[in-house]
């Protein structure tokens, strides 16, 4: 039987390694070396709130509160949406896809952008606080905490490795192609997650 820190982690690795509006996000800021380590930080410090929250038996609050579940997840699909027309205008207008020509853009409102795409997603909610809280109780003990801090490890070194090393491709995205079929990935990607949510609740 693994330990249940190592357990921990490669649950939480598997949960969070997923074509996602939040890794997308990640990736983008992580190609623009723009307010990187802020942004890993962010992704990572609310996977380890809500797991946390989860092991300390929230979980149980969340599944027995449906309605809150709908509300974000119709604010999360709407949101979803406006980032996916977003992408898809970029992708249009490939001579701005120069990903400094606009300059950096301000932390306060990529950090925004960054909370609204975690906490807006009805389903981080059920990986972590549902689902990696209600394994953690699986562990005797201090072994859900150890379970907890486990998971918390794969997402920051996911976050980090995601962040940072994003910058080895920017040669390849120097060329304005690249960025339009990023772009365009992008917002098939968001406009499925989006549509995923209205529709499977």
């Amino acid at each position: 039987m693994l330990p249940a820190a190592l357990t921990g982690f490669l649950t939480g690795l598997s949960l969070i390694v997923a074509i996602g509006a939040q890794n997308a996000f990640v990736l983008r800021q992580g190609l623009r070396r723009e307010h990187v380590l802020p942004v890993v930080l962010l992704c990572a410090g609310a996977d380890a709130l809500l797991i946390a929250l989860g092991i300390a038996g929230l979980g149980s609050l969340v599944t027995g509160r449906p309605a809150v579940l709908q509300v974000v997840r119709f604010a999360g699909a709407a949101f979803l949406l406006v980032l996916a027309v977003g992408a898809a205008r970029r992708a249009r207008h490939p001579e701005h896809l120069d990903p400094t020509a606009d300059g950096p853009g301000r932390r306060s409102a990529v950090l925004l952008t960054c909370l609204a795409l975690t906490f807006l997603n009805p389903h981080v909610y059920l990986d972590t606080v549902v689902l990696l809280g209600g394994l953690a109780h699986q562990h005797p003990a201090a072994g859900g905490w150890a379970f907890g801090a486990g998971a918390v490890t794969a997402s920051l070194t996911w976050f980090t490795v995601l962040g940072f090393g994003a910058g080895r491709l920017r040669p390849l995205f120097a060329r304005p192609r690249a960025w339009q079929v990023l772009d365009v990935v992008v917002a098939v990607v968001m406009t499925t997650l989006a549509v995923t949510l209205l529709v499977g609740g």
